[in-house]
């Protein structure tokens, strides 16, 4: 690990300590100070390093380590680990957006777009009739130049006119989509199942044929309706889904 400057906390500025501290070490994994697999200083020593108190340091690193920068191996420490997209409760953002929240620069290779008929999934996603003409885009998703998952999206081809020529796939589809159709996502539909590398992305992927993966189904839906249905094929070591449970009642005080 290279030798890596620790600024101080500012007091007088009005963002919380604990932020700043986030921040801060958010900042040293950007700069690639802290490569992935680096194991980070003892919370003792990083308290002295910043000058915040255990509880300040703690509420930064619990942040960082639900965002998926880091991972706390209990008996080990805490590491940085690699590009991995945390996924649980959000806002609707696209994949560009996500990556950017956890300090990772994300990349997409264009695998193939293409005018198509849909199928009887899409159609019902789409809430248009089978054989309909839909935009089929194909794209691997990475982070930091690392493989993170295949993405299937399918347009409305009534909602996309002239998609194919438009050159919209440079950067945010969400972003694109806004600027040319004034199409903007307000609420998105998700479902999670745990499934396997198909043959036709273990390559791309970087793994071997038949290796666990999660399968992602998303419908976006603007002012108008569905204008997207999405499959994606994750890798599991770099994608993650994280939820908080609440109880739906809270026991009444019984004592008299």
């Amino acid at each position: 690990m290279t030798e890596v400057s620790f600024p101080q906390p500012d007091r007088r500025r009005p963002e919380p300590l604990w932020f700043q501290v986030e921040e801060a070490i958010r900042a040293i994994i950007k700069s690639g100070e802290w490569a992935t697999g680096d194991q980070i200083p003892a919370e003792d020593r990083l308290c002295a390093l910043f000058g915040v108190s255990r509880i300040t340091l703690r509420h930064a690193l619990r942040n960082l380590e639900e965002t998926g920068l880091l991972r706390r191996e209990h008996g080990r420490g805490t590491f940085v680990r690699s590009t991995t997209l945390v996924a649980g409760t959000r806002e609707l953002t696209s994949f560009t957006q996500e990556m950017g929240n956890i300090g990772v620069v994300a990349g997409s290779r264009l695998l193939d777009c293409s005018l198509t008929k849909a199928d009887a999934a899409a159609a019902a996603a789409l809430e248009i009739e089978e054989g309909d003409p839909v935009v089929r885009i194909r794209r691997l998703r990475l982070g930091n130049n690392e493989p993170i998952g295949i993405q299937t999206a399918q347009l409305a081809g009534a909602r996309v006119p002239g998609f194919l020529d438009s050159g919209l796939l440079q950067g945010s589809l969400y972003e694109a989509l806004e600027r040319r159709y004034g199409i903007v996502a307000m609420e998105a539909r998700e479902s999670y199942r745990v499934g396997t590398v198909p043959a036709a992305d273990a390559d791309l992927l970087g793994l071997a044929v038949g290796t666990p993966a999660f399968i992602v189904e998303r419908v976006s839906i603007d002012e108008r309706g569905p204008f997207e249905f999405t499959i994606s094929v994750m890798r599991g070591d770099r994608y993650e889904i994280r939820s908080t449970l609440r109880a739906g009642r809270v026991p009444p005080n019984t004592r008299s």
